[in-house]
């Protein structure tokens, strides 16, 4: 089959405007090459020295790694890349292979200086392209991240979540079911005999118990404890006295605090009064099980909004860098303690605060920092630490992992680029991560040997 260029190149969405003496031009100046099923128009790691347009046929974008291929997508007829005029791109970092007969124009770079000189708009479609091409790529990249990063994120809060809920659910229906024997035990309680007084200072002593809180015993402690308790009620022929022994156990009540009870009320009515101050020792305990879940549900719930500043759009401002490392550490909080690594934070609270949008800066430091945990070993370490430089704020993320090897370290940054297996990274973190601290006017930078990795983030205060 024989293709009209011209006519290929007029119907191209990207040249429409372009006159046909410059696509004249382009043809005069470029070679035609047909790929067979199966042949590479570009490798990964090719110098990139030509402009291609796909005329006919489709080529499979991928990359390899690690013996596998990552499919990128397709480029169809009309597809229009390589080197584009004013790009800095130097080698390949995927390559293209036809799956069907395929035709492309080809561009040698050493033709650009006369088309930039000599073939105005026809360069100024290129440069569009390119412009609209870059953002397109960086929105897909951002998006495509931020899904990445939630996805690693939502296995542990859903632990984190669990923990708690379960325990409301828990503590709940061990309430509803310790408050369904309270009529049982009214009766033994409203017929006690005691003055106003002895009631008062029964309630007294209630009061501090409950005043001095649960005591931080250790398991001997709270045995011995139990075992002086239990004894005790034994001899005063007290019903329940296991559990109640433990129940007040849990709160340090003492034996000096029985016989002061003991001394208020008759012997026949002891048994009534201490059930009914275990009952309510006990419903204590158990609505403050449920207060504590429920606060530690509403400060994860308030980590995830103050990490992904849900209700503070992208815009840059003033914020307290601290504040949103501690918020990254809280959603990453499982995968820490899965492999038991310990956090050293050296964030100084008289560091200024530094202009910055939090919900992209967060972005930042999940990556820095959920790349070290992968790179530590069970028990590893995190230091992060900032520091005011002039008008800066220096942020470094250390790690005590394996160390990034040397012949690899100068590629880090780029798309694509990871050592971890397929499937758990996308070779893009850094690159983002890279790109969000370049809109803040920063730097970031990497040192690494055994035993000391180090991101260096570099970034003004205003």
């Amino acid at each position: 089959m024989v293709i009209d260029i011209l006519q290929e190149l007029r119907q191209n969405e990207s040249l429409t405007s372009v006159p046909e003496s410059e696509l004249q031009w382009l043809v005069d100046h470029s070679e035609i090459v047909t790929l067979e099923e199966g042949e590479y128009l570009y490798k990964k790691g090719d110098p990139v020295d030509h402009l291609l347009i796909v005329l006919a046929g489709r080529l499979r974008m991928f990359i390899d790694r690690n013996g596998q291929h990552r499919e990128l997508g397709f480029n169809e007829v009309g597809y229009i890349g390589g080197l584009l005029p004013y790009s800095r791109m130097k080698t390949g970092a995927a390559s293209g292979v036809a799956v069907e007969k395929t035709t492309a124009l080809r561009l040698p770079r050493a033709e650009f200086r006369e088309m930039i000189s000599s073939q105005y708009q026809l360069v100024e479609s290129f440069v569009h392209l390119m412009l609209d091409r870059t953002r397109d790529y960086t929105k897909l990249d951002q998006q495509n991240e931020k899904m990445i990063s939630l996805g690693k994120l939502s296995a542990g809060l859903a632990h984190e979540l669990n923990n708690p809920a379960a325990a409301v659910v828990r503590s709940a229906s061990a309430l509803k079911k310790h408050l369904g024997f309270v009529p049982e035990k009214f009766k033994s309680v409203i017929s006690i005999q005691a003055t106003g007084a002895q009631v008062d200072r029964v309630n007294e002593i209630l009061g501090d118990v409950l005043k001095r809180g649960t005591p931080d015993l250790t398991l001997i402690e709270k045995s011995a404890l139990e075992d002086d308790l239990y004894d005790w009620l034994e001899e005063h022929e007290v019903d329940n006295g296991f559990e109640i022994a433990e129940c007040f156990a849990e709160y340090g009540v003492t034996t000096d605090d029985l016989e002061g009870v003991s001394k208020q009320v008759l012997a026949k009515d002891l048994s009534a009064v201490l059930d009914w101050l275990n009952n309510v020792l006990t419903t204590e305990k158990m609505v403050n099980e449920i207060a504590e879940a429920s606060e530690r549900i509403g400060n994860l719930v308030k980590s995830i909004k103050d990490y992904s500043h849900m209700d503070g759009g992208a815009d840059k401002k003033m914020v307290v860098l601290r504040d949103g490392v501690e918020s990254t550490l809280r959603i990453l909080q499982h995968k820490l303690k899965t492999k038991h690594i310990k956090v050293q934070l050296d964030i100084p609270d008289s560091l200024p605060k530094v202009c910055m949008s939090p919900g992209e800066m967060n972005q930042v430091w999940t990556n820095l920092i959920d790349n070290a945990i992968d790179a530590l070993p069970e028990a590893g370490e995190i230091r992060i630490e900032s520091e005011q430089d002039r008008e800066f704020v220096i942020t470094k993320v250390i790690d005590n992992g394996s160390g990034i090897p040397q012949d690899v370290i100068d590629q880090i940054f780029d798309p694509f680029f990871t050592t971890k297996e397929i499937g758990k990274g996308s070779g893009l973190g850094l690159e983002i991560a890279q790109n969000i601290i370049k809109r803040h006017r920063g730097q970031i930078k990497v040192s690494s040997k055994p035993g000391h990795t180090e991101f260096n983030v570099c970034l003004p205060i205003e």
